[in-house]
């Protein structure tokens, strides 16, 4: 008599969340419509840049045009330079008038670290008592509020936030934290929280147009890399995957002709576009050993955090390439319809393209060529975790890191 055959087994119920920003506009020379979307939110518009994002741009007299348009005032409350630290976040916050910011609307115009740094002051701006803050309280408060450092969650609305990006990397427009080190205590943390995701985005290619090749190889390749490690990121999830799937291959051929043209505007809309995605993708999916090793590198050598993303995310692929060789293999497919092969042959196919375009976009190949020392690298290994180290394929401690980093020198 034969057996009965094995009953079907049901696949798991669909069961996830999606954050993202409720108004995106996207698109060159829409700068000039910031001034609709501030007041939509509120009356005032508090400036958050970077000196060339912000305060020395061309576009600023088409922004300051366009909130005047609406009869919105507007005055700039903080600026940065390179990734935004617990004393900028604090300094912004003791200038903010305690007792009058009702109408007013963060307006972030720069990178990653601009939007991060808007974020942050938004979020704490309303989740604290800034009127009985004394001067030496306000780093106090900034920490408390982080990660792995302080106590304190963000239970309210913040004010406001409206992102412009001008690179295309971080997706720190779409994303649901800000990014704070901390040089005197050597940290870097997230201040997080599902409300923190700003309330509206502008993003105008245009904007990006002729930023240094450095920069459009580390943001463009931070983004690849947040695309990536979305996608086969244990906690991934089928909105962002879908996302990822149209936009990685876009993002693969776009880079390279940015890279030998930084005026290319159609390249620039498929990186700033790739940005986006890889902030939605990030925050409700996650990330993985690339994100988790970078925080580290920035702490101990000060490497840009893109530029740290490409210098690990080959590393990532290699370590996660048999946890992960199915979903690799997708995305070879999705960039090359007519790939032949198996699996494991598309999956080294796809880690092969991603090596080539590191090694085109000129990003520094090994930890060494980071400033990173032998002697430091269980430093490294015992500080990469976090949220991102969470989603990788492949469960990874700082015993089983360190040798993988050592590999890599």
């Amino acid at each position: 008599m034969s057996s009965p055959p094995e009953p079907v087994v049901p696949p798991p119920a669909l069961h996830y969340d999606l954050v993202m920003p409720p108004l995106v506009r996207f698109g060159a020379g829409r700068i000039a419509e910031i001034g609709g979307i501030v007041a939509l939110h509120g009356r005032r518009a508090w400036l958050v840049g970077g000196r060339r994002s912000l305060l020395e741009a061309a576009a600023r007299p088409v922004l300051e045009a366009s909130l005047a348009a609406v009869g919105v005032e507007h005055r700039v409350i903080a600026t940065t330079d390179g990734e935004p630290t617990v004393g900028q976040v604090a300094s912004a916050l003791a200038g903010l008038p305690p007792d009058d910011l009702e109408g007013a609307v963060v307006v972030a115009v720069g990178g990653g670290s601009a939007i991060d740094l808007a974020k942050a002051v938004a979020a704490l701006a309303t989740n604290c008592d800034l009127a009985t803050a004394k001067d030496h309280d306000f780093e106090a408060l900034v920490t408390d509020h982080l990660e792995g450092v302080g106590t304190r969650t963000i239970t309210g609305w913040p004010l406001p936030v409206v992102a412009i990006p001008t690179t295309a990397g971080t997706g720190a427009e779409a994303t649901r934290n800000a990014v704070i080190s901390c040089p005197r205590r050597r940290f870097k943390k997230s201040m997080r929280s599902p409300l923190m995701v700003p309330r509206a985005v502008l993003v105008d290619p245009a904007l990006g147009v002729g930023c240094p090749r450095t920069t459009i190889a580390a943001a463009g390749l931070d983004a690849i890399t947040q695309l990536v490690e979305s996608f086969i990121c244990r906690f991934a999830q089928p909105l962002p995957r879908a996302l990822v799937l149209d936009t990685l291959p876009r993002a693969l051929a776009a880079l390279p002709r940015l890279l030998a043209d930084p005026t290319d505007l159609d390249a620039q809309a498929a990186m700033s576009h790739a940005a986006f995605v890889s902030g939605v993708a990030l925050t409700n999916s996650g990330l993985g050993m690339a994100h988790g090793v970078a925080a580290a590198l920035g702490i101990e050598c000060g490497t840009p955090h893109g530029v740290a993303c490409a210098v690990m995310l080959p590393v990532a692929l290699r370590v996660n390439a048999a946890a992960a060789e199915r979903d690799l293999a997708l995305l070879e497919r999705a960039i090359d319809p007519a790939a032949f092969g198996d699996d494991g042959a598309l999956a080294a196919a796809f880690m092969a393209r991603i090596e080539r375009l590191c090694r085109a976009a000129g990003v520094p190949q090994r930890l060494s060529d980071v400033g990173l020392t032998r002697e430091r690298v269980a430093w490294v290994a015992e500080h990469s975790g976090g949220a991102s180290m969470r989603g990788n394929p492949v469960e990874l401690d700082a015993a089983r890191l360190r040798p993988i980093l050592e590999a890599a020198f």
